[in-house]
């Protein structure tokens, strides 16, 4: 069992920055994937961006370039560094990990764990 716990979100201005964290625990393998996705109300789940046990990345059209995954592995944590904020990346924000690193091969919204979410809110 996995255990992921996501932190950081709020509500900020548009062309502001965030920091969202996800404390992971359980039984964690080093080859791995894990990532962000989220989902806005009324629409579908959005992968943002993936990152695997090597420490490959890869981020979702929407936010190359304004956005940056990363991880500590000694501490099993996850993090989504966010800038330039705009209000379509109001959304809830979710961490999921699965325990092969070929799920990394895209980026996506679905994750054989994942948290509970922390709320990202872009006002105008």
């Amino acid at each position: 069992q996995v255990q992921l716990v996501e932190s950081g979100g709020g509500s900020v201005q548009a062309g502001g920055s965030l920091r969202l964290s996800c404390a992971a625990s359980g039984y964690i393998l080093s080859g791995k994937c894990m990532g962000w996705f989220r989902q806005a109300p009324g629409k579908e789940r959005e992968g943002v961006a993936i990152i695997d046990g090597d420490g490959d990345t890869a981020y979702a059209d929407p936010v190359k370039g304004r956005f940056t995954i990363s991880q500590d592995n000694a501490k099993n944590n996850l993090y989504l560094q966010m800038n330039s904020l705009k209000p379509e990346d109001t959304a809830m924000y979710y961490c999921g990990y699965h325990y092969i690193t070929s799920w990394c091969a895209d980026v996506r919204p679905d994750f054989r764990y994942w948290g509970q979410g922390t709320q990202v809110t872009v006002s105008s």
